[in-house]
């Protein structure tokens, strides 16, 4: 669509997903700091942040992106135009060309798919394989890329050593969102099982889920943790792909009060979804920050928020306000532009939030709208 200017959130669509263009540069320039003072390239992971109207931007800080397949592969060649490292738990026979030709690294998950694919890839990306190094520091399971039976990445007992003919690299992922602490004991079980392999590698990518952005990580002691194994291993180049230390707090999701009901509480129905907008609300569980509200009956008005589907479930959680909720309000819900806006679904026909740029000039910038076709399409 035609892009839109309005000059206050009370003219923007709702519901809209706000990124703050302010926001994202700052986090953009803190990841730089990193790279300049590690020497290491940072990646944009598709998977948590792939706002490719913002792209430009992004571009200006970081070496590429990550893609978890062709279509994010796609989007990374045509939006971000730099390198494009592609992994996925297994490739598909009819893509893998495609794949191949866009991404400068292609990571496999098994040597089952190594060996199926090793020689269409030789010579035209630069190869290398997932491997799990058994560090598991994450508390939800649904999260945790090395638990108990994890499909992602070959275990050293699975490790063919005398199967590495063409492989350039090692890649592993062990974290969400975590501080730097949970990367050293992730980094330090990688060398204890895969250290002897990697004289002979020339990269190694230490994966996503680094919290980088947050307040409290420790940012200094990731450069000193980069720039010891660089010492360690002077001959590789080392890769970081976070996706949520991008999107960290760039943003929020507007919607608005549509109705209020009564059964035993007050029930606020919104013009959004937990459900169909932040399935990570019910799926992980988390509760949502409110702008200007609390937990309930902290403040003077408590309400349960609720989504506008037929799901019993599709509940935000309960807050507390200073003043009563009335139909037409706006409710900001904080910090939903990592993750959130790359899960949204038509469930229930739903109307999709609007995209929206708050521009350096503190204007809006409608950059999306979506109707029927973005639900009819889809089926």
């Amino acid at each position: 669509m035609k892009s839109n200017i309005v000059n206050s959130i009370d003219e923007v669509p709702s519901p809209s997903f706000v990124c703050e263009e302010r926001l994202l540069k700052k986090n953009l320039e803190l990841l730089k700091k990193v790279q300049d003072e590690s020497e290491v390239k940072i990646l944009l992971a598709l998977k948590g942040f792939a706002l490719w109207s913002t792209f430009d931007l992004c571009k200006q800080y970081l070496y590429g992106c990550c893609a978890s397949g062709l279509h994010e592969a796609i989007l990374a060649k045509e939006e971000f135009g730099k390198e494009v490292h592609t992994y996925s738990p297994a490739f598909k026979e009819e893509e893998i060309d495609e794949i191949i030709d866009i991404s400068n690294h292609l990571v496999f998950n098994s040597f089952n798919q190594l060996n199926k694919f090793r020689e269409k890839a030789r010579g035209r990306t630069s190869i290398g394989l997932r491997v799990n190094p058994e560090y598991s520091s994450v508390e939800v399971d649904l999260y945790n890329p090395c638990g108990v039976y994890s499909r992602l990445g070959i275990t050293s007992v699975n490790f063919d050593k005398d199967n590495l003919e063409g492989i350039d690299g090692l890649h592993f992922h062990a974290l969400c969102e975590q501080n730097v602490d949970a990367l050293e004991g992730a980094l330090s079980n990688f060398e204890e099982k895969f250290g002897e392999f990697l004289p002979q590698m020339k990269w190694v990518n230490f994966g996503g889920g680094h919290h980088i952005t947050r307040e409290d990580y420790d940012v200094d002691g990731l450069i000193k943790l980069l720039k010891d194994f660089k010492n360690r291993y002077p001959h590789l180049k080392v890769y970081l792909e976070p996706g949520e230390a991008v999107g960290w707090q760039t943003g929020y999701l507007v919607a608005t009060v549509l109705d209020i009901i009564e059964n035993q509480m007050s029930i606020a129905i919104l013009d959004t979804s937990a459900e169909a907008h932040m399935p990570d609300t019910l799926a992980m569980p988390y509760r949502p920050d409110v702008r200007n509200s609390d937990l309930a009956n902290i403040k003077k008005y408590t309400y349960r928020l609720a989504g506008n589907t037929c799901l019993a479930g599709d509940i935000i959680g309960d807050y507390s306000f200073d003043e009563p909720l009335k139909t037409g309000d706006k409710i900001i819900l904080e910090d939903m532009i990592h993750y959130t806006m790359v899960k949204t679904s038509t469930f229930n026909g739903i109307k999709l939030p609007s995209i929206v740029i708050k521009n350096s000039q503190d204007c809006y910038q409608i950059v999306n709208n979506f109707g029927y076709n973005a639900y009819k399409s889809r089926l």
